[in-house]
């Protein structure tokens, strides 16, 4: 898996400049300070939508 770190961002717990990595585990994109190790993660639109209000998405399953 390969992480980008995103330019200029801050992170919003440890307020430190340019700390932030993302990657994409499982069609959810993932930040993380490497500086505090604060995590972020967002699912896909299509995950989204599927998702009813005031639930979390942990992960999505996809058989083969």
């Amino acid at each position: 898996m390969r992480k980008r770190f995103i330019a200029g961002a801050v992170c919003p717990h440890c307020q430190e400049k340019d700390t932030l990595a993302m990657w994409r585990e499982n069609n959810v994109d993932v930040v993380e300070c490497v500086k505090c190790g604060h995590q972020m993660r967002e699912a896909d639109k299509q995950v989204r939508d599927r998702v009813r209000n005031n639930e979390q998405v942990i992960g999505v399953f996809h058989p083969e």
